[in-house]
């Protein structure tokens, strides 16, 4: 198990118990979230180690490995998907201008999004470490996805945009992550990573049922404030964020199902629509941001 004495973000020792969530998903087993008394990061606190944590990833009903249709809310997921994709790909063309481009997507479970992107006009990679989903991959759309043992072999300067879908919260170093895809941006180049916001109505709402704090799965748990010192300490500027809209109805329909609730897919979506129109006036509070980054000209 990893443990922190201090803060992983301002090295603060001012750090205390917040509460405790249960792995809903898979191991039924209870992790404790700290936080920092001084900038407010959260974390979790004794989560396994790199070597062991793939356990914690072992299930067929895990979507971004697998791409289950299995269940209601899974099948929900593929729809909500398929709009997000369209969206994603029209935000990567306005904000770097191209029509055709390079891109690296890390984490790209079973690649629909370099697909996407692909049958846009641009060279898009992956990058993913889950071998079945590399496959699916490979198969499904023929994209050339490689392990993140192998990311160091990339050219520098080399894209002109890397996308992380949800996917920083599952770093154990997300520094030296970050690190890596300054280097491998183009001068100007545009980095996207999109995040569960523990800062969220919803997250206040459900406390420790919240799906999104995925223990242990999700090391990380940010919100605009503490992503923008993280992004700072890491080395790049952050542009501007936004809030990704449909996320929150799924969050929100896995919660109510960890609360036992009697009726989780009427209850999520009534609470999903008020939490949403909440943050149509208070950008900071969405469920999910996507923060923009972009590496200096210089």
């Amino acid at each position: 198990m990893v443990h922190h004495n201090g803060c992983p973000l301002c090295s603060s020792e001012k750090i205390a118990f917040h509460f405790s969530c249960i792995d809903h998903f898979i191991s039924k087993e209870t992790f404790a979230l700290n936080r920092c008394n001084v900038c407010g990061f959260v974390f979790t606190q004794d989560y396994p180690a790199e070597t062991e944590i793939y356990k914690y990833y072992e299930s067929d009903d895990y979507i971004s490995h697998t791409d289950t249709s299995k269940g209601i809310i899974n099948k929900i997921y593929r729809l909500v998907r398929q709009a997000m994709l369209i969206n994603k790909r029209g935000l990567i063309k306005k904000l770097t201008g191209l029509k055709e481009g390079s891109l690296l997507d890390i984490g790209s479970g079973t690649g629909h999004f370099a697909a996407t992107m692909e049958k846009a006009g641009w060279l898009a990679k992956g990058v993913e470490i889950n071998e079945k989903a590399r496959d699916f991959s490979s198969s499904a759309f023929g994209l050339e996805i490689i392990g993140p043992e192998k990311i160091s072999t990339l050219n520098a300067n080399s894209f002109d945009c890397v996308t992380m879908w949800h996917v920083l919260e599952h770093f154990h170093d997300p520094f030296k992550c970050l690190s890596e895809v300054n280097r491998l941006l183009k001068p100007g180049g545009f980095c996207l990573i999109a995040l569960p916001n523990c800062g969220s109505y919803d997250a206040e709402h459900y406390r420790q049922f919240w799906a999104a704090y995925d223990v242990p799965r999700h090391l990380w748990h940010y919100n605009p404030l503490t992503f923008r010192v993280f992004s700072e300490k890491a080395g790049m500027s952050m542009e501007k964020s936004m809030i990704l809209p449909l996320d929150v109805f799924y969050i929100s329909l896995l919660s109510e199902g960890y609360k036992g609730s009697r009726w989780p897919f009427i209850t999520g979506i009534s609470k999903a629509l008020c939490f949403s129109f909440l943050s149509v006036f208070n950008n900071k509070r969405g469920s999910s941001v996507i923060y923009i980054l972009r590496k200096s000209t210089g």
